[in-house]
């Protein structure tokens, strides 16, 4: 399994929560963990899983939402 992080500008469980229901719809991703006060997300995925991917999707959150996310590692 690998980890991938991201900064993520949560402000609330509703931000959370939708990141979790979007990444949770990615094939390979096994769990998702949040913190809206650190701003960060951690997703465990399967080593066929690209972070690009997740990125994107993400980003497309972010644009809808004013929301900032941003790859770490």
């Amino acid at each position: 399994m690998a980890e991938t992080r991201f900064d993520v500008g949560m402000t609330c469980e509703g931000c959370a929560n939708a990141v979790k229901r979007i990444l949770g719809k990615v094939d390979g991703v096994t769990e998702i963990q949040t913190n809206v006060e650190a701003k960060t997300v951690v997703v465990t995925h399967g080593e066929g899983v690209s972070k690009e991917l997740m990125l994107e999707k993400l980003t497309k959150w972010s644009q809808a939402s004013g929301k900032s996310v941003a790859l770490v590692s």
